[in-house]
């Protein structure tokens, strides 16, 4: 296959090279802002997705997704997406998916993840490590599921949210798009869209 390169390259993307180098991918390259002093991978630096497009490099490297941030993440996957260009999506090899499930294009997946059957996980997600999705769970577009989270049967979370490291979902609850939960919080009851929850049990706060 074409090798990848790394679209932004901190905290976050240190997990996604872990999780590329589990399936026998190596990682030479990375898109940023600017050039990166802390460069642990030692990875080449290639400019701003914008100019690495422009120079031809998506010819011969697939994108990664490795920025945490939902918003930024969401702005570049769909400027790649819208120009013609396909996101590669990383699977780590020690996490474990399910038969009858789909993950969409540029989602990323971490050590220690379990997603079971009929659970569908949208475009540009991250599935943290050792995080749980349960059966016929469905995640929308650019969410991020924390580490050790964990979502019952049928929970339903919208584009954009964020659900904190070992959060609890209970089965059958609708997390609105760009709803945040809080960590360690347990959610029994639905999520509007755009709000903050946290505690246990959870209690709603506007952002």
């Amino acid at each position: 296959m074409k090798g990848v390169c790394l679209i932004g390259y901190s905290g976050h993307s240190y997990v996604v090279c872990d999780a590329l180098h589990s399936i026998g991918i190596d990682v030479k390259h990375y898109c940023e802002n600017t050039p990166k002093k802390q460069n642990p991978f030692s990875l080449d630096f290639l400019g701003t997705e914008k100019e690495a497009l422009r120079q031809g490099f998506f010819n011969e490297l697939i994108p990664v997704l490795a920025i945490g941030d939902n918003k930024i993440r969401m702005s570049i996957g769909d400027f790649l997406t819208s120009s013609g260009i396909k996101i590669f999506t990383v699977i780590h090899s020690r996490s474990f998916i399910a038969s009858k499930v789909t993950v969409g294009e540029g989602t990323v997946i971490f050590a220690g993840a379990v997603i079971n059957p009929l659970a569908e996980i949208g475009r540009g997600v991250i599935c943290n490590s050792s995080c749980i999705i349960e059966h016929e769970s469905s995640i929308g577009d650019y969410s991020h599921i924390c580490p050790g989270a964990v979502l019952a049967g049928n929970v339903r979370v919208g584009k954009m949210a964020f659900i904190g490291a070992n959060a609890v979902i209970k089965q059958g609850v609708e997390i609105g798009d760009g709803a945040i939960v809080g960590a360690g919080s347990v959610v029994v009851k639905n999520v509007e869209a755009n709000s903050m929850v946290y505690g246990n049990p959870s209690s709603v706060k506007l952002k």
